[in-house]
C-alpha cells in the first residue's frame, strides 16, 4: 500500500487557486441525530421541504433562471464559496453524521453476524439542511457489510421506525424464504420486531442491501448500504491500492453520495502512480452518469460480473440498481472535478451542488 497523501499540504496548494478558506466556515461534530419522536405531520413537512429543494433545482435550469435570479457576480461568488467549503470539508466535516462505515462483525460457530437497526434520523445532507430520514444503525448510508464468498453470514435486523420493513439483498443469490420481498418471501418486520437472516455468499462483487417495503420512501430517505463480498480467490480480482465506495442517491433526500450533497462529499485522495477502485452503486430513481475530469475509468465490473477486456470510458452511466467497478490509474496530478453529468444533478448558477466531488491527485 502506498504511502497516505498528505491532504492539508495538498489542500493549501489547491487553495492558492480560490482564496483562503473564510473563518465563517465552521466545522460541525461527526455525531448523527436520532430522532426522538415525530408525527405524520412532522414527516410531511419534512418531505416537503425536499420536494422543495429539488423544484428549485430544477427552476433554476430553465435558461432565463440565471439571469432572473442571480447577477454574473454572485454565480461567480457562489461558485467560489461552495469551492472553499467543499476544500474545508476534506480538513474536517462541515456536517454532522457519516454513513457508509464499515460494520465489525463476530464470528459464532463459522458464522459472521452482523446487527442492523432501522431508525428514525434527522440527517444533515449539506450545511444547515437537517431532514427526516430513516437509516440503518443511525446513518445514511448504512454500515457496509463485508464479507469473503463462501461465508455462512447471518444478519440481525431490528426495526426501530414507526412502520414495517424488511431488508432485500440485491445482487445477491440468496434462498428464496431469505430475499426480503413482503407477503412474496417473509412478513414484514413490524415496528419494534427483529428479523434474522441468513445464507451462504455464493457470489462475489459489489452488491447493495435495501428495504424492499414501502420502498419508494424508505431507500429514498436512507434505508440502503453496500454489500462488498470479496472472490475467495484475490488472484481473479484485480489489484488496487485504494477503493472508494459512492452509493448515489435522489428524490427524497436530493442528490447526494454517500448520503451528503456537495459541498459535505468527500473528495478521492490518491498519489500519483496509484490505481484506485471506485464502487459505484445506484439507489436512487434516476440515472447519474458519473465522469470523472483528467483521466479515464476502466470498467471491470457490472453488477458484480466481470467485465472483460475492461472498457474505457470518462463517463460511467449507472442507472437505478446498477452497480459499476471502476479503475482509475492516478496518472494526472492536481485536483479533478468529478460529478454526475445530468447537470440538473450538479451545477448551476448558485454553484455547485448534490452529486459532486473531485479527484485529487498528488
Amino acid at each position: 500500500m502506498a504511502s497516505r497523501v498528505n491532504r492539508r499540504s495538498f489542500l493549501e496548494r489547491a487553495l492558492v487557486a480560490v482564496g483562503a478558506i473564510s473563518g465563517g466556515v465552521i466545522a460541525a461534530s461527526t455525531g448523527f441525530v436520532l430522532a426522538e419522536s415525530k408525527t405524520p405531520t412532522e414527516v410531511q413537512a419534512a418531505d416537503k421541504d425536499t420536494s422543495d429543494d429539488l423544484s428549485d433545482h430544477a427552476a433554476q435550469m430553465s435558461p432565463a433562471a440565471p439571469h432572473q435570479q442571480h447577477s454574473a457576480e454572485d454565480i461567480d461568488r457562489l461558485h467560489e464559496e461552495g469551492l472553499k467549503k467543499f476544500l474545508a470539508n476534506q480538513e474536517s466535516p462541515i456536517t454532522a453524521g457519516k454513513g457508509g462505515l464499515p460494520l465489525e462483525t463476530e464470528t459464532i460457530d463459522g458464522v459472521k453476524v452482523f446487527n442492523l437497526t432501522c431508525d428514525e434520523v434527522m440527517w444533515e445532507v449539506e450545511p444547515g439542511k437537517i431532514v427526516a430520514a430513516r437509516g440503518y444503525n443511525g446513518a445514511v448510508p448504512g454500515p457496509v457489510l463485508r464479507a469473503t464468498e463462501g461465508d455462512r453470514v447471518r444478519i440481525l435486523v431490528k426495526n426501530n421506525l414507526t412502520e414495517s420493513t424488511t431488508v432485500h439483498w440485491h445482487g445477491l443469490y440468496v434462498p428464496n424464504n431469505m430475499d426480503g420481498v413482503p407477503y412474496i418471501n417473509q412478513d414484514p418486520i413490524k415496528s419494534g420486531e427483529t428479523f434474522t437472516y441468513e445464507f451462504t455468499l455464493r457470489n462475489s462483487g459489489t452488491h447493495m442491501y435495501h428495504s424492499h417495503h414501502n420502498s419508494l420512501d424508505q431507500v429514498n430517505r436512507g434505508l440502503l448500504g453496500a454489500f462488498i463480498v470479496d472472490p475467495k480467490d484475490p488472484s481473479s480480482y484485480p489489484e488496487y491500492d485504494r477503493e472508494y465506495i459512492m452509493v448515489l442517491n435522489d428524490l427524497s433526500l436530493g442528490f447526494t453520495i454517500n448520503g451528503k450533497s456537495f459541498p459535505a462529499t468527500d473528495a478521492v485522495f490518491a498519489n500519483q502512480g496509484e490505481r484506485v477502485l471506485i464502487r459505484y452503486l445506484n439507489e436512487g430513481v434516476m440515472n447519474h452518469p458519473m465522469h470523472l475530469h483528467g483521466m479515464p475509468q476502466a470498467v471491470i465490473a457490472k453488477d458484480g460480473w466481470p467485465v472483460n477486456p475492461p472498457q474505457l470510458c470518462d463517463t460511467v452511466d449507472v442507472a437505478p440498481g446498477n452497480r459499476y467497478d471502476v479503475l482509475v490509474e492516478a496518472t494526472e496530478p492536481g485536483a479533478w472535478a468529478f460529478h454526475c453529468h445530468v447537470l440538473s444533478h450538479a451545477e448551476g448558477p448558485q454553484g455547485m451542488f448534490g452529486l459532486v466531488t473531485a479527484m485529487i491527485v498528488q
